[in-house]
């Protein structure tokens, strides 16, 4: 009965379907755990996080969403109220410079998330 999608499609006149493989495919086992390193690759250079110290700068604290915290230093970057959510490019810190606790480095590039 056409158009009753309950029967299956056969080989064109005059032509035979190959049989069925005899081989069982392969089984794919449970996991041994989780990775032991990241499977999401990160551009280098670029953080994403939540402003927790700095307002309108230069200094400002920020706290991945991985517990990560950078002390990030950037003059006339503008103002990040504490608790927004940012993404940062960041470059070599300025040794004369010190934000605070964290793991330092220069802005180069800051805007808000969301």
């Amino acid at each position: 009965m056409p158009g009753s999608g309950g029967t299956s499609p056969s080989a064109p006149a005059g032509r035979t379907r190959p049989p069925l493989s005899a081989t069982t495919p392969p089984t794919i086992g449970a996991p041994s755990g989780p990775p032991s390193q990241p499977t999401d690759l990160r551009k280098a250079g670029v953080l994403a996080g939540r402003i927790t110290r700095g307002c309108a700068g230069p200094c400002y604290g920020l706290v991945t969403d991985d517990g990560r915290e950078y002390a990030l230093h950037g003059p006339g970057m503008g103002t990040f109220a504490t608790g927004s959510w940012v993404r940062v490019s960041v470059g070599p810190a300025d040794p004369a410079v010190d934000c605070g606790p964290g793991t330092p480095a220069s802005i180069v590039r800051i805007s808000p998330v969301g």
